[in-house]
């Protein structure tokens, strides 16, 4: 099946000669019609370059951008078949709710039955029709922002484009607005880049999420992939809430892993005495006596669903994710147990998984 949208070799400067700034690097990504993929990141890390990429805002340095087969560098933004969501919602004050979400089309010189129709559509989607006569202005951010996500709706594009579009909202409406994208998006099966900072929003609505740093891109994959087996270090510490926690040791002869306080049953992919690092995500430990490794509860954070429980041990402090009715102090001393089966190792110099 052909990409519909295919990302070939792009990288970007800023700036010319040794003054110049290069924000992406060799980036190759195809997207399959009707996939959801994000692009993560922290500020910086060139996901927003990307994107305007895509769009025709920026120019590419070198490489190919392909829409539906076709490459588009060179292309101007409204020729690319495209429709963009932005963070500042960017709505005409002056214009009505129906108004702005139809403007595309009356642009295109669609006719007014046909305009009307697809507005009214568009509304229902959106469960905003009682809105359609208001303006801008009397509208609160989340409804704005439907109303945003509406004006791309209404124009059917091969590609949305959606630019961190939840950041303005507070944290009770993003949980309800990211059900709404993902929805919209089932609903629609329109192909769609999200461009985000939120490790939570990448991790819910995509189906696959590309992992960014300086430029370079780090780990492609469906959440599962990125969540329980990270590319690197750098992935697995900024994919998860809490992090997970990364533990240093060495091979033991015979089977074991050893650690700053405790040698541990575990088999290391790597030669006897060799240093490496060991991954566990907080929900991959346990609090069990009987367990060699042994550490003392510095901090208990309870969340409702679950506690989070750090403890200092000799390898350094571990976060534990535990049932709300589990009882532990700060001062106490624990044993923390290890499901084997989802450890992670990554190389110590490089931070690259071991496969």
């Amino acid at each position: 099946m052909a990409s519909a949208l295919d990302i070939q070799g792009v990288r970007k400067c800023f700036g010319k000669g040794e003054q110049a700034v290069e924000v992406l690097k060799k980036i190759d990504i195809a997207v399959a019609p009707g996939e959801f993929l994000i692009l993560v990141g922290p500020s910086g890390c060139g996901k927003s370059t990307l994107l305007s990429i895509i769009a025709g805002l920026e120019e590419p340095t070198e490489g190919a951008i392909q829409i539906g087969g076709r490459n588009v560098v060179g292309v101007a933004p409204a020729q690319r078949d495209i429709a963009m969501v932005f963070q500042s919602y960017a709505l005409y004050p002056t214009m009505s709710v129906a108004d702005n979400i139809g403007f595309a089309l009356e642009m295109r010189k669609v006719p007014k039955a046909d305009r009307k129709k697809r507005i009214d559509e568009v509304a229902a989607m959106l469960q905003i029709e009682h809105l359609l006569d208001r303006r801008p202005s009397q509208l609160s951010g989340g409804q704005r922002q439907r109303v945003a996500m509406g004006r791309a709706l209404a124009r059917q594009p091969q590609l949305f484009l959606f630019d961190e579009p939840l950041s303005n909202l507070d944290a009770k409406l993003r949980v309800e607005m990211r059900a709404e994208i993902k929805r919209l998006h089932q609903a629609s099966g329109i192909t769609s880049v999200y461009v985000t900072h939120d490790q939570i929003e990448a991790m819910t609505l995509g189906s696959r999420i590309a992992v960014m740093k300086d430029g370079v891109l780090q780990q492609l994959g469906t959440p599962d992939d990125i969540y329980n087996r990270p590319a690197n270090t750098y992935v697995a510490t900024f994919i998860g809430s809490p992090t997970m926690n990364l533990i240093a040791g060495r091979a033991l002869d015979g089977a074991g892993f050893g650690i700053a306080g405790a040698d541990l049953p575990l088999a290391c992919p790597v030669s006897t005495g060799q240093s490496t690092l060991m991954g566990l995500r907080p929900e991959h430990i346990v609090l069990d006596d009987s367990a060699p490794w042994r550490g003392e509860v510095s901090v208990v954070e309870p969340t409702g669903a679950d506690t989070f429980v750090v403890i200092k041990t000799g390898a350094g402090d571990v976060t534990v994710r535990t049932a709300p009715q589990v009882r532990v102090n700060p001062g106490q001393r624990v044993g923390l147990g290890i499901q084997s089966a989802h450890v992670s190792w990554f190389d110590e110099p490089s931070g690259r998984r071991i496969a």
